[in-house]
């Protein structure tokens, strides 16, 4: 199955005019059991909306750049995956692992020279074995934080970010691309569509403000 943004060019290659709803925002339209007929009437119903915002079509360029963030975003999970299994490990053989991960790879180098701290030679195996994935994970965050470093360097935006849409995992933008930036009248309008404003519960003139809504997509604030 192809994606939204690929069909979504094809498309404007044959002069069509394209819009791309968030999934969140058709939702609330849909009227009862989810099926193809009861979809297409909530995406029209959704579109036809005055205030309804859409997503910006993504290059490749944009995709590729996506893709970047999106691969090290995986590998970071790992990583942290790898320590925690490596903490748990060696928790049952007496040893205490640092909770920061500079910290543990110093560690993990000690243990394994040191002879005396009773771990067997088939955990040594074991451990050295960890120790080299957790190394290549490293050197593949490694890669791409260069990548990333080269795509903000070439990118000729002043502010280093075109596209802003909700659900996607980049931040530095293709300069050719149009911009999801000018759909936002200001700063704070975009900051409340990326989850880093508060919550509202307001009624009766009474205004209510909770914690920080979260919505949009992590990473993207992250970055």
């Amino acid at each position: 199955m192809r994606g939204a943004h690929y069909w979504a060019r094809k498309l404007q290659e044959r002069g069509f005019t394209v819009k791309l709803i968030a999934p969140q925002f058709v939702k609330p339209y849909v009227q009862s059991n989810k099926n193809d007929a009861n979809d297409a009437e909530a995406i029209c119903e959704a579109m036809s909306r005055p205030k309804m915002r859409f997503v910006a079509v993504k290059t490749v360029e944009q995709q590729d750049i996506q893709a970047v963030h999106r691969i090290r975003g995986g590998l970071i999970e790992q990583r942290t995956a790898k320590g925690n299994q490596i903490r748990g490990l060696v928790s049952e053989y007496g040893l205490v692992a640092p909770r920061q991960l500079i910290q543990l790879r110093r560690a993990v180098v000690l243990w394994l020279e040191d002879a005396g701290n009773g771990l067997s030679e088939r955990f040594r195996r074991l451990l050295k074995g960890l120790w080299c994935d957790l190394q290549l994970l490293d050197e593949r965050v490694a890669e791409l934080d260069r990548e990333i470093a080269l795509i903000a360097h070439s990118d000729p935006a002043p502010d280093g970010c075109n596209s802003f849409a909700e659900s996607d995992r980049h931040c530095h933008g293709a300069g050719s691309g149009s911009g999801r930036r000018q759909q936002f009248a200001n700063g704070r309008q975009m900051a409340a569509a990326l989850g880093l404003t508060p919550k509202q519960h307001s009624s009766g003139g009474k205004e209510r403000r909770l914690g920080i809504s979260k919505r949009g997509d992590a990473y993207l604030r992250t970055v």
